[in-house]
């Protein structure tokens, strides 16, 4: 595809960084404290460290390859459809498992405001899922410029909440410094690839910047130092200011600014985290949608299950509706789509190596793999699921093909399954 888009360098920085910035950081640090303590700080720094190579070797790919496929188009062109397609199948079966969880850190913030504890989460799930669901049926999907408005809210909260809080912040809370011993560390780093899943977008982006040779780097590199700076002062604040209670906090970014600033901040920290979940959940809920389309047209899902939007739409809600009833606490629950995505990684930097010519980038590259290579890992037997669902769509795929391995004509030979944070139904060249 040639580039044909007038996306400049500061909008697609500001894109990228609302890409990552999601709603992870409105619990991460809690989470991740939960489990390492003051040495969660880390983990936080070792995954913003790994966010250079691994967001420089997709936005490298973007730059020499500039189509809307992102990750699904390099992993096609470097192994062929059936990887590929292992790619679509872990977004598509993870998106059930992490609404429920985004909703969560959500409902965490409203039961800090109304009470109600896990029935107030299941309602505040209840309810972002009806208004999402609502918009991509009649096709009311949030517009792009809105959610850029999410993030950016999302980001003055946070600038807030660190300046005011700091003055309030104590040395000791740092001892013990790894109460759960130095395992604590691993165990949080392979939560926080929750908060730092997005850095595909980049590539996904490529073709629509007027040079994406020159502009993707350059904006790539803006986002890595935005997004560093922003979840390294917020953990470093939650840790500082909130000390042992930051692990059992269900709103840190709350906390934070009642510490600092007080008054009725809490309501509002409730309704931004509210907004964004729909913004956020919103997003991959309407991908996954049209994802499902397209895994059909390549012959990796079968058509009568998800064969239109609105079937895979429905589908893919039914099914995060379900999860939640699984007997599955957060942690576990956001391991297994962590773990999904890594995947995606690894396939994603595995063909880098095949693609990018000798030098800085392919060993970029290198660096990339061997780290999402460690957090797989990291992440534990939830890991294996990711593993069974690429299993699974290779299966599949080689089922659906066996019989038209003779045919030139077959289908299956030039197509992929689409990245899915772009939109899965356009042609591929």
């Amino acid at each position: 595809m040639t580039p044909t888009g007038g996306l400049s360098r500061a909008q697609g920085t500001a894109l990228c960084v609302g890409a990552v910035l999601g709603t992870g950081v409105i619990s991460m640090p809690a989470l991740a404290a939960a489990v390492a303590g003051p040495a969660s700080l880390l983990a936080w720094l070792a995954l913003i460290l790994l966010s250079a190579p691994l967001a420089g070797t997709f936005a490298a790919l973007g730059g020499r390859y500039p189509d809307g496929g992102g990750v699904s188009t390099y992993v096609r062109l470097a192994f062929g459809p059936h990887a590929a397609a292992a790619v679509g199948w872990c977004f598509y079966f993870a998106v059930p498992l992490g609404a429920p969880a985004a909703a969560a850190f959500a409902g965490g913030y409203v039961a800090d405001v109304l009470g109600g504890g896990q029935a107030t989460v299941l309602a505040t799930f209840a309810f972002v899922m009806a208004v999402v669901f609502a918009m991509n049926w009649f096709g009311l999907r949030v517009s792009g410029r809105v959610q850029l408005y999410l993030t950016a809210t999302l980001a003055g909260l946070l600038v807030i909440a660190v300046v005011a809080a700091l003055p309030h912040a104590d040395l000791a809370n740092l001892t013990p410094f790894a109460p759960h011993g130095w395992a604590g560390v691993g165990a949080a780093a392979a939560i926080l690839v929750w908060g730092f899943a997005g850095w595909e977008a980049v590539s996904s982006l490529s073709g629509e910047y007027r040079d994406p040779r020159r502009d993707v780097p350059r904006a790539t590199a803006a986002a890595v130092l935005i997004v560093g700076v922003l979840y390294l002062a917020v953990a470093a604040a939650s840790v500082l200011v909130l000390g042992p209670a930051a692990g059992a906090s269900p709103a840190p970014l709350a906390d934070l600014l009642a510490v600092g600033v007080g008054g009725p901040v809490r309501p509002l920290t409730a309704v931004v985290a509210v907004l964004l979940t729909i913004g956020a959940v919103n997003a991959y809920l309407a991908d996954a949608s049209r994802l499902g389309v397209a895994l059909t047209r390549d012959g990796a899902l079968p058509a009568r299950m998800v064969g239109t939007p609105r079937r895979s739409l429905a589908f893919v809600t039914l099914a995060g509706c379900a999860s939640v009833l699984l007997p599955l606490d957060l942690h576990t629950l956001m391991l297994l789509v962590t773990g999904c995505f890594t995947l995606v990684y690894v396939l994603g930097t595995a063909a880098a190596l095949r693609l990018l010519p000798p030098g800085w980038s392919r060993r970029g590259a290198g660096v990339a793999n061997a780290s999402v290579l460690a957090l797989m890992v990291l992440n534990g037997p939830p890991a294996l699921l990711s593993l069974a669902v690429a299993a699974g769509a290779v299966l599949y795929v080689s089922r659906r093909t066996a019989p038209k391995i003779a045919s030139p004509s077959s289908s299956s030979a030039g197509s992929i399954a689409p990245n899915p944070n772009t939109n899965p139904v356009e042609s591929l060249p």
